[in-house]
């Protein structure tokens, strides 16, 4: 009997490239300045675009220290730090040492900070309705679900040391 293994393989290796496609597109999309600018227009809000994926993940993710941060957004830890000082002094977020680690400094947002953001949520509603209005309730339910799916799996992986992973 022959082996589907390698059609399988095939299969699947041609999915992989069509799913890292989107992904870049995504990313690319997302990425872009004009993104965030549009976002902060249309939430209403005066705060520089540097600073505004630095206040959205510290809201969604803090407390949480620069250096994870830093890794987080993909820039440099010293310019995290002083784009964070910048938020800190504008109020939207404070700093304190870790429960965890004194060490660490870990940022928090204010209640300022946080409506800020829920303002920013107000736009991304707005801006993701026009978005998905052609799409079934089903399909963006799909693909949340998926999404989370594929975020919690990936995020999972990359905890795994490079020599703890197993070759299948």
């Amino acid at each position: 009997m022959p082996s589907t293994k390698n059609v399988q393989n095939t299969h699947i290796d041609i999915q992989l490239r069509a799913l890292h496609g989107a992904l870049l597109d995504i990313v690319s999309v997302m990425n872009r300045p004009q993104r965030d600018e549009a976002m902060v227009r249309e939430a209403g809000i005066s705060l520089d675009r540097a600073l505004f994926p630095l206040l959205v993940g510290i809201e969604r993710l803090g407390p949480i220290g620069v250096v994870e941060m830093a890794d987080r957004v993909g820039r440099d830890y010293t310019t995290v730090s002083r784009q964070v000082a910048k938020l800190e002094s504008l109020g939207l977020v404070e700093r304190r040492g870790s429960a965890a680690d004194k060490r660490v400094r870990e940022a928090t947002i204010t209640p300022k900070g946080k409506a800020m953001t829920d303002m920013v949520d107000a736009a991304r509603t707005r801006m993701g309705g026009a978005i998905f209005s052609r799409w079934d309730d089903k399909d963006v339910a799909d693909l949340v679900r998926l999404m989370r799916k594929f975020a919690d799996d990936i995020s999972a992986d990359a905890t795994l040391a490079p020599d703890s992973k197993k070759e299948t």
